[in-house]
């Protein structure tokens, strides 16, 4: 598949790194010289210019891209950026920095197929979100790994329980913790979860489904 990757940041570098392993054809729009450079040394196409600039996207391949990723810390520029995807007829991902106000990811949530925000799961998230699944579900990261976030409900049983009284099932670790509508962050050992938090935990994929049971239990 054919991917567009708009800024060779922290975060498009990254997401281009984790599609190029994985076979995917990455082309890099920048319009800095310095990292359309670095780009190419990474062994990828690259084009220099203005990544909403819609023949800029056309030399890039917009037209024939599965999706194009818009990862600038510019808003204005990765929405730009979407809309001649969308023109185009390709899945759009947009980037929103982690400032983003609840007003702004509805302004723009419409009209985009999924927004990412780096501070949340970063590039395994906008990679996942590329190819179209839901990176606030699953996301894989090796063969025998899986990144997984839960919402803490209100039955939970770790619900007011301290980061390092939990125990959980192998070896699972929760790398990131957040409360209602806040980015993850890493969590302190004397966090106490609330009803609401989510948690951001590598597992053993054979023990996800005991992970999930052991902080988020289904319903009955």
């Amino acid at each position: 598949m054919e991917f567009v990757i708009v800024g060779y940041g922290r975060v498009g570098s990254r997401t281009a790194r984790i599609m190029a392993q994985e076979g995917h054809d990455v082309v890099v729009v920048d319009d800095d010289p310095d990292r359309v450079d670095r780009a190419a040394d990474d062994g990828f196409e690259t084009v220099l210019g203005d990544g909403a600039d819609e023949s800029v996207l056309v030399d890039a391949g917009i037209e024939s891209a599965a999706a194009i990723g818009a990862f600038t810390p510019d808003l204005n520029a990765n929405f730009a950026a979407c809309m001649v995807g969308t023109h185009h007829d390709c899945r759009t991902v947009l980037r929103i920095d982690e400032d983003y106000r609840e007003d702004i990811y509805e302004k723009y949530a419409e009209d985009v197929d999924e927004i990412v925000y780096p501070e949340r799961l970063g590039a395994a998230g906008a990679k996942t979100a590329l190819l179209g699944g839901d990176f606030n579900v699953v996301a894989d990261l090796a063969t025998n790994l899986q990144l997984t976030v839960l919402e803490i409900g209100a039955d939970s049983p770790a619900v007011g329980k301290r980061m390092s009284e939990l125990d959980l099932p192998g070896d699972a670790r929760i790398y990131a913790h957040g409360r209602q509508r806040e980015s993850l962050t890493i969590p302190l050992p004397g966090t106490e979860l609330e009803a609401g938090d989510e948690v951001a935990i590598i597992a053993e994929t054979e023990r996800a489904d005991e992970v999930r049971e052991t902080l988020a239990p289904a319903r009955a």
